[in-house]
């Protein structure tokens, strides 16, 4: 398993784990950021073991390839000084070194194939890990919505299903509307009363009046009547 694949296991598992509980979005969100970043980190260690392996055969080609010419120029300079012998070792040598560049070059060129790969996909994740890190705000933000349209849900349907104290509050309303309506009806019988009993004194007055008139009048009456009775009886 690849050191990606190997990732893609590890975030894989941590986001199925903390999706699991989701108990709260922005933490498990900036877990997950966190946790992409550290996956980043021992990526990147990994990529730089590849690399370093890529430069130590490049380096060990070089070095190949240095000897091999090297060896050629001792043998050029032992067939100049009559050493045909000290030429022939020189010369096995540099095929010796030519052979093993040969060998290492395909190796080095795999690998320095591999790192390029590498690095291409090393740099996808690393913007994978950029859009995420943008993202997470607006998620978060998201989040925060949902959960509170959800807690108003929670308590809508929370009224809906318990209308006990709203059932309370309408009695209650009803019972001031009662008291105010008593309150107004013996405020009006108050001003009935008040008034009646004023019609009752005026009326009696007028009754004590008018009778005393009466008798006022067969008073007069009586004694003009008897003034002439007198006068008749007189010689």
């Amino acid at each position: 398993m690849g050191i990606f694949d190997r990732l893609k296991t590890v975030v894989s598992s941590n986001i199925n784990d903390l999706i699991s509980k989701a108990e709260n979005p922005e933490k498990m969100l900036n877990q997950l950021v966190i946790d992409m970043n550290q996956q980043m980190i021992e990526s990147k260690k990994s990529v730089a073991i590849a690399i370093a392996d890529e430069k130590k055969i490049e380096r060990e080609l070089a070095e190949q390839k240095r000897q091999a010419e090297d060896w050629e120029r001792k043998a050029v300079v032992a067939v100049k000084a009559g050493r045909d012998d000290l030429a022939k070792e020189a010369l096995l040598r540099k095929q010796e070194a030519e052979n093993y560049y040969l060998q290492l070059k395909p190796q080095w060129e795999a690998q320095k194939a591999s790192v390029e790969k590498l690095k291409d996909t090393l740099r996808q994740l690393q913007n994978k890990i950029d859009e995420a890190s943008r993202k997470k705000n607006i998620l978060i933000a998201r989040a925060k919505r949902a959960e509170a349209q959800q807690k108003i849900q929670k308590t809508l349907s929370s009224i809906s299903g318990n209308t006990s104290a709203f059932d309370s509050f309408d009695r209650m309303a009803k019972k001031v509307d009662e008291l105010e309506a008593k309150a107004e009806a013996h405020a009006e019988l108050a001003d009935l009363s008040q008034s009646t009993s004023l019609e009752k004194e005026f009326a009696k007055l007028e009754s004590s009046d008018a009778g005393a008139d009466v008798l006022l009048e067969e008073l007069k009456r009586k004694m003009v009547t008897d003034g002439q009775g007198g006068q008749a009886g007189q010689p």
